[in-house]
């Protein structure tokens, strides 16, 4: 058995985050509710620490989580970050209040007394010979006493408690988020807390991962059979070979074609899996009814929901052919859980529904299977290696389920898919043929995501000595190491113009081109 930090969740956007960060330390970790009673506290075999994360919640307040007492009665280290923090404060004797001078966003957080968790980690030195971090702030409460025993960790000008440890029981806490990126040592801190103050070895890895998927798939799913929603995408075909190297020939694959998949993506699928894995792959043609349904639907939560019923039509279609079909599998991971504010708690703030998260009917007669439910994308792609598929494959960005159904803003005509999966094409293209000069990488695995939007609007434009009257797409492409945050990727301009001239001139029914220039957040990495 793995040792285990145990993260306890009270409703943040970025608890997954957490989880990422300790995993990157080779330290498994699991998410629960933040509520959990006692005796699961109690319970919980090679328990190692504990973090608490952050909440949208004041701790003050008397409808608010509580953390359970045993936590602080377990006899391991407990780390609070943000409201974790606060809660720590609350009920172990400090104070908390609102505060009039709330920080969302960068600060930079003066360490004071030489605790463990920071012991040397600074981003600069002022005149004063302090040592600053840059860190990742979003409160509007503050610790204003600290509890017995704690002694002040760190601080900024409008939070003098912005970190407070009692080292002799093991309590470290922080009001910032050192799970972001935009905290610089934040990955140092997490690994430090859990490596060096929790004791953790480091023993979790996506190659040791694999022999313990497929014991626990095989003894899930028994002699039963097992159909998988197959899109081509990284999640699903990494799920796919998992599940294949536990129970063989007992996974029947369903590639649903639903008219909105990247241009010749069916036939590269059907090519990869059927004839080169030796995989069973059922391939289901339902573009004209799926796009009949989508006919007037304008809304992206609508479109979602639409596109996920088919898929689930379709797979329970194909598993009454089945005679042992009893399991759904599908390669739900943790961003989905998320942004769905499906995470175990249901505390978070929904975004948006997945179509394999929040879509599915209460009718559903067959059992899920998600073996890559609690991972990150990067550890899928580590996994998919371990598995030996070709790293063009694991490596290649993500693609949303509903396809080009949340690509086309608006309502879903096939001439608009026609003709976005043509330039997104192009640009795809392009982006794999120039490199860039400093790296001598090419600019399609310089990014995390690109790809190509519809516009439903038209602009004016000359053609030859002709006027146009035709439509417009935008292009994105992000760079992230999470997909939590992304920051848009500031292509070349020559490479920019070249996608622009190609998509105008070789897609007849665009004439206009326009860069998204949005970061994530305020706006989704999807348009939709």
């Amino acid at each position: 058995m793995h040792q285990r930090i145990l993260i306890l969740d009270y409703g943040s956007q970025v608890t997954q985050l957490i989880a990422r960060r300790v995993r990157e330390a080779g330290v498994y970790c699991e998410i629960h509710p933040g509520d959990v009673g006692d005796d699961f506290i109690r319970t919980q075999e090679g328990l190692k620490g504990i973090i608490l994360s952050g909440s949208h919640a004041s701790a003050y307040q008397e409808e608010s989580l509580k953390v359970p007492p045993q936590v602080f009665q377990a006899s391991v280290p407990v780390l609070g970050i943000c409201y974790g923090m606060q809660s720590m404060a609350q009920q172990l004797g400090g104070k908390v209040e609102w505060s009039d001078h709330r920080e969302f966003g960068y600060a930079e957080v003066r360490a004071r007394g030489h605790t463990r968790l920071l012991e040397g980690l600074e981003d600069f030195t002022t005149t004063e010979g302090h040592g600053m971090l840059k860190v990742w702030m979003s409160h509007g409460d503050k610790v204003t006493a600290l509890p017995p025993g704690f002694k002040l960790m760190a601080s900024t000008e409008s939070c003098p408690i912005a970190g407070m440890a009692d080292e002799e029981r093991g309590f470290y806490a922080v009001q910032f988020h050192p799970e972001v990126t935009h905290t610089v040592q934040g990955e140092a801190m997490l690994a430090r807390f859990v490596r060096d103050i929790c004791g953790c070895s480091g023993d979790w890895n996506m190659p040791d991962y694999v022999t313990e998927a497929v014991e626990r798939i095989r003894a899930q799913v028994g002699d039963e059979e097992v159909i998988l929603g197959l899109s081509g995408g990284v999640d699903s075909s990494v799920a796919a070979a998992l599940i294949h190297k536990a129970i063989g020939d007992q996974l029947t694959c369903v590639f649903v074609d639903h008219g909105l998949l990247r241009l010749n993506e069916a036939e590269q699928v059907m090519a990869t899996f059927a004839d080169h894995f030796g995989i069973k792959v059922i391939h289901c043609n339902v573009g004209d009814s799926l796009l009949a349904k989508l006919a007037g639907v304008a809304d992206p939560e609508a479109k979602r929901k639409i596109i996920g019923r088919e898929f689930v039509e379709v797979f329970e279609a194909e598993a009454a052919k089945l005679t042992r079909a009893r399991w759904l599998a599908q390669g739900t991971i943790y961003p989905d859980v998320i942004e769905s504010a499906g995470a175990k708690t249901g505390k978070a703030v929904a975004i948006k529904s997945h179509h394999n998260v929040g879509g599915l009917p209460d009718t559903l007669k067959l059992k899920l299977l998600e073996p890559l439910r609690e991972l990150f994308k990067d550890e899928v792609r580590k996994l998919g290696i371990a598995l030996g598929l070709p790293p063009a494959m694991v490596y290649r960005h993500p693609f949303p389920g509903p396809g080009l159904g949340v690509r086309i803003l608006g309502e879903v005509k096939k001439e608009y898919a026609d003709l976005l999966r043509r330039a997104d094409a192009i640009f795809i293209e392009e982006l794999r043929k120039a490199t860039d000069e400093t790296s001598g990488k090419n600019w399609y695995d310089l990014t995390s995501q690109a790809f190509a939007v519809f516009l439903p609007v038209k602009s004016v434009g000359v053609m030859g000595d002709g006027r146009t009257y035709d439509y417009v797409v935008a292009l994105r492409a992000v760079q992230t190491s999470d997909f939590m945050t992304a920051d848009w990727a500031e292509l070349p301009y020559s490479l920019l113009k070249k996608v622009s001239g190609r998509v105008i001139n070789e897609v007849r029914g665009i004439n206009r081109v326009t860069y998204d220039v949005s970061s994530k957040p305020p706006a989704t990495i999807e348009w939709e």
